[in-house]
């Protein structure tokens, strides 16, 4: 497969990878996918992706987005966009990519749902984190990335770590599956699943404190059409599953749950 094909089949799965998953934002950094252009030069995608999801993580009620879609990563090991977040890749191997960067935690807010009043608003905030991704043999990547400073006290922390293959599968077309798993730390859990003694006298909820530990685990399968050089279409089929302590939480609707994507994009 030449660089330009690769590169337009990875930039499209790469959207779709990011997004497709229940309450959009919650995965919408679990990876850092450095995949617009080769090492040592500039590159990037543009465009547009539907989101069907859901309105929170662990929410039973479907709700549909249409965001944009912005990467560019420099020569110079810079990169900046709305699946990365902003950052440096410190490696100009094609085979490893390792690094800082600065992503935001969209927070969360009560009026969403119903099954959130009284719950209170959980902030947007800035988080710092690193990421390390290894190219294996056969089409198979592994990837891992820490956050850190998400919820009402910014001492949120959530690790993702990630499986994934893909292939050509005809001429023009492109397949990739991966799994993925989020553990969190108990400032995370109680920020998002837990239920303080404040919130449940505003809400009626009973409270709920879980510790912290594994939040879910994902599959993922993503399917890229290249209509030409720079332009794809891909459809994104995600199923995630919560786990441990978040399962349980009495604002959890739905333990698993499904959510598609469809993209756009060009590469330029």
């Amino acid at each position: 497969m030449t660089f330009a094909r690769h590169r337009l089949a990875t930039i499209t799965l790469a959207v779709g990878m990011a997004l497709a998953a229940p309450g959009a934002f919650a995965q919408a950094f679990d990876a850092v996918r450095l995949s617009g252009a080769a090492p040592g030069t500039d590159g990037g995608s543009v465009g547009a992706a539907l989101i069907a999801t859901y309105q929170y993580q662990g929410s039973d009620k479907r709700r549909t987005l249409v965001l944009p879609v912005l990467d560019y990563q420099w020569a110079n090991g810079w990169f900046a966009g709305v699946g990365n977040g902003i950052g440096y890749n410190f490696s100009s191997s094609s085979q490893t990519q390792y690094g800082l960067r600065l992503t935001a935690d969209p927070g969360r807010k009560q009026y969403r749902a119903s099954a959130l009043q009284g719950m209170g608003d959980v902030d947007p905030s800035g988080e710092l984190g690193a990421f390390f991704n290894l190219a294996l043999p056969r089409g198979l990547a592994l990837s891992s990335s820490v956050r850190r400073g998400a919820g009402v006290d910014n001492k949120c922390v959530v690790v993702d770590l990630g499986l994934s293959y893909s292939t050509e599968i005809a001429p023009k077309w492109y397949l990739s599956a991966g799994s993925g798993v989020t553990y969190a730390n108990a400032h995370y859990m109680q920020t998002y699943f837990g239920v303080s003694q404040a919130q449940s006298v505003a809400s009626g909820i009973a409270v709920y404190s879980p510790g912290a530990g594994a939040r879910d685990v994902r599959t993922r399968l993503a399917l890229t059409y290249s209509i030409d050089r720079t332009t794809a279409v891909t459809t994104v089929l995600s199923t995630t599953s919560l786990l441990g302590d978040v399962k349980d939480s009495p604002i959890v609707r739905k333990r698993t749950s499904g959510s598609g994507v469809v993209a756009v994009t060009y590469a330029f």
